[in-house]
């Protein structure tokens, strides 16, 4: 079942710009270090006047290299390596890449580990959205919608911390299940969030849904057809804003989301506008399934009982032979991942999230290989800007809601 939505030069930040007279063209450097930008990315504009005639997009390097550093440790090794990925959605990260290796391993979680699973990415996907609405809103010059959004996501983030001891970084996944299972009234504590960061939602909406200016500054800017997102390999809300009814918790449903009814968020004109109200409507989405989740999620482990896949308890590693080896082993040589390659997709704050990963059959990856939605939707970021107003590349920029993490190089 799908919704349908209803139909809706620098400088001053001190940053030097360099400009050189073409005819009646001018070439100005925006970025890298520009508040907009977000970072690494630098835009080379040819302009006429207001307009954008050209860019040329560097999307930078964090010289972080995830991919080649997973090969340097054992497969549980790589885990924290994917928190930094999308800083924002991190559980998502986390989820999808012990999927990968899982099904390379032939391991199947325990009931109870796949609804924690689903449930923890849809309070990623919840953080990730109001972190995106937050910035677009700021950087159009919406401060108290900024500070909503804010408000919401560190609602959130405390509840993110007391299940998995850290903010960001969360680690939470283990191959085979998780670090620990819920705490006491969780769900009492992460309902209470919910309600108070919807509360924030419904201000956010009232103060920028049909504010004049904010809707001028949206609609009709950054337009991307159906064609040109597909071609590009857009996914997510980039391309379900431009009409296209897909996601992968629909259409390609892993963990428990075929037991689950909720509604894939479609817009209909593909621009900015659309994009800011899928947001919107995917957060009440998300808020559903987390419902059902704690409806529909039964008791029982959170690992599956095999010492080859799982740390053994404290009590056997002390206290038995067979226990302190197999955490030995566990530790020192990593899994024995059987020789093979396997592609699990996921659907993240952005779209699809995927991890390759290739073994040899011993206990360190031989190849991981991300496939990060904001690669590709940057590639078509030139379409979206050339043509439109020098202003128009904030707003766009805003809504693509590029994580310097997944670009990386």
């Amino acid at each position: 079942m799908s919704a349908n939505l209803p139909t809706a030069i620098s400088g001053s930040s001190g940053h030097k710009l360099t400009a050189e007279r073409q005819g009646d063209l001018m070439t100005i450097n925006m970025g890298p270090s520009h508040p907009a930008t977000h970072g690494t990315v630098k835009f080379l504009l040819t302009l006429d006047g207001e307009m954008v005639q050209d860019v040329d997009i560097s999307i930078g390097y964090l010289h972080r290299g995830f991919e080649k550093m997973s090969e340097q440790g054992t497969w549980q090794q790589v885990l924290p390596y994917t928190d930094r990925l999308n800083y924002v959605s991190p559980l998502i990260n986390n989820v999808g890449y012990v999927l990968a290796v899982e099904k390379l391993m032939g391991v199947q979680c325990t009931p109870r580990t796949t609804w924690i699973r689903m449930m923890i990415s849809e309070v990623a996907r919840i953080v990730d959205h109001f972190t995106a609405l937050a910035a677009g809103a700021l950087e159009l010059g919406g401060f108290a919608p900024f500070l909503l959004g804010l408000e919401a996501r560190e609602t959130l983030y405390p509840l993110v911390e007391e299940l998995t001891g850290a903010r960001l970084t969360t680690s939470y996944t283990r191959i085979g299940g998780l670090r620990a299972d819920l705490p006491d009234d969780y769900e009492k504590h992460l309902m209470a969030g919910i309600d108070k960061a919807l509360y924030c939602l419904e201000k956010m909406g009232g103060l920028l849904t049909k504010n004049r200016i904010f809707y001028d500054r949206m609609i009709g800017t950054g337009p991307l057809s159906q064609e040109d997102a597909i071609s590009s390999g857009c996914t997510g809300v980039m391309l379900r804003s431009t009409g296209v009814d897909w996601d992968l918790r629909k259409h390609q449903p892993y963990l428990a989301y075929d037991q689950v009814d909720f509604d894939v968020i479609i817009g209909h004109q593909g621009d900015n506008y659309d994009r800011f109200l899928c947001r919107i409507e995917e957060i009440h989405q998300s808020v559903s399934i987390i419902k059902q989740c704690f409806k529909k999620m039964p008791s029982g482990p959170i690992n599956v009982d095999d010492w080859h896949v799982v740390l053994p308890p404290k009590h056997a590693v002390y206290n038995t032979i067979e226990g302190m080896i197999a955490h030995f082993k566990l530790v020192i040589d990593g899994h024995a991942v059987p020789a093979g390659e396997a592609y699990q997709a996921v659907e993240g704050g952005n779209g699809e999230l995927g991890f390759y990963v290739v073994s040899q059959g011993n206990g360190r990856p031989f190849r991981v290989h991300v496939r990060a939605p904001c690669f590709y939707a940057m590639g078509i970021v030139k379409k979206m800007i050339v043509g439109h107003l020098l202003s128009d590349i904030i707003p766009t920029f805003d809504a693509l809601n590029m994580i310097g993490g997944e670009v990386d190089r």
